[in-house]
């Protein structure tokens, strides 16, 4: 029984990406076929299984995620064609997230994710230290981060993934021990929700995320410039050069940082302004227009004739980071071994604040005992 559901595991993992044969047209052939194998990601860890699992809804759109990091490996959606373009940056081997050199692809991110300065924090009058792995700053909860954590993962259904992980305490330098759950749940709107929930038995800071990258034109397609970019914020977070934040809520308006409208992502991106090379680009958190504190609320939204895809962004949290692919580089290989290049993808990760736990000025990012850590944010994929 085992052996003929792993046969059809690979059947459709083949089936669903044989359909992606559009929207990857700057450098991949229209009727290209990326294959990926459940055996490339089928590996003992530390005594823990790491596998691939996949999610598909009524529309035969396709969600690849590996309990490794917890990364969405790839999703595939319906393009203009009638095709199916894979829009998300990813390696079709685990091992390539080892030995290549960008390894937060799709990954889940904590327990902070973004940066804090010096890699400092105090709580309670006591200063913690975290690793510096982004000199002179900790990025993403550090090297061995949830991206780099085998997560235990139960698939709910064909829709569902749950996946759950215990950070001890002082895992990275952080107090407490820390209950996460995440749950994948492709909707038959062709939406992707992700729902975390966490719990301490120490006070801590946290801050979750998803740090997919996108290319709604394809995965290794090209540029990311042409792509109609718009961020529901009047107010960004300035930064200084070592990309943590200055504490000051900057207006948007008559700067590269004004996406109120839909605009090219590369209208501004080589700008002379001071916040422009300080990000070598864009990578700057944005300060999200909200009605409310809890409720599901519309953050971005990206667009590409060429695909004629959509992606929507609503969350909960209240910023979101916008990265253009400021540090990938044409030595990057991806899946079938295609060029990751210089601004070929963006992220949109939604999140509170970097740096919150130094800045009095941010909403507070502690977790105390007895409360329940809940965010959601959802990525749906259209045509027009």
């Amino acid at each position: 029984m085992y052996f003929m559901k792993r046969l059809s595991v690979v059947f459709m993992l083949f089936f669903a990406l044989a359909c992606n044969n559009a929207g990857n047209q700057n450098t991949v052939k229209k009727d290209s076929v990326f294959q990926i194998s459940a055996a490339a990601y089928q590996q003992e860890i530390k005594g823990k299984k790491v596998d691939l699992f996949l999610l598909t809804n009524k529309n035969k759109m396709s969600v690849f995620i590996s309990n490794f990091g917890g990364r969405i490996v790839s999703v595939n959606v319906p393009n203009k064609t009638g095709g199916f373009t894979d829009v998300v940056l990813g390696y079709d081997s685990l091992q390539h997230y080892f030995n290549r050199k960008e390894n937060y692809f799709g990954a889940l991110i904590g327990r902070y994710g973004n940066r804090i300065a010096k890699g400092k924090f105090q709580l309670d009058g006591k200063t913690y230290q975290l690793a510096i792995n982004n000199p002179p700053n900790t990025l993403h909860g550090g090297p061995t981060g949830f991206h780099n954590q085998i997560w235990d993962a139960k698939k709910l259904d064909e829709q569902s993934l749950e996946l759950s992980y215990v950070s001890k305490d002082m895992e990275e330098g952080y107090p407490g021990t820390l209950t996460v759950k995440v749950l994948y749940h492709l909707l038959e709107d062709n939406s992707i929700a992700i729902s975390y929930q966490a719990t301490t038995d120490k006070k801590t800071i946290l801050n979750l995320t998803n740090h997919s990258y996108f290319n709604l034109n394809g995965a290794g397609s090209g540029t990311i410039n042409d792509h109609l970019l718009t961020i529901n914020a009047d107010k960004f977070t300035p930064v200084d050069s070592t990309l943590i934040p200055t504490g000051v809520f900057a207006d948007v308006v008559g700067t590269p940082f004004d996406f109120r409208k839909p605009r090219a992502i590369g209208d501004s991106v080589n700008s002379s302004s001071e916040q422009i090379q300080n990000g070598k680009g864009y990578d700057h958190n944005f300060v999200l227009n909200r009605k409310s504190s809890s409720d599901m609320e519309l953050a971005a939204t990206v667009y590409s004739s060429i695909s004629g895809i959509k992606l929507e962004v609503f969350t909960r949290e209240p910023g979101i980071q916008f990265y253009g692919g400021n540090f990938l580089d044409s030595s990057l290989l991806g899946k079938k071994d295609l060029h990751y290049g210089f601004r070929t993808a963006f992220c949109l990760e939604t999140q509170h604040f970097p740096n919150a736990p130094n800045e009095s000025s941010f909403a507070s990012t502690q977790l105390i005992p007895g409360k329940t850590f809940e965010t959601k944010t959802i990525y749906k994929f259209s045509v027009q």
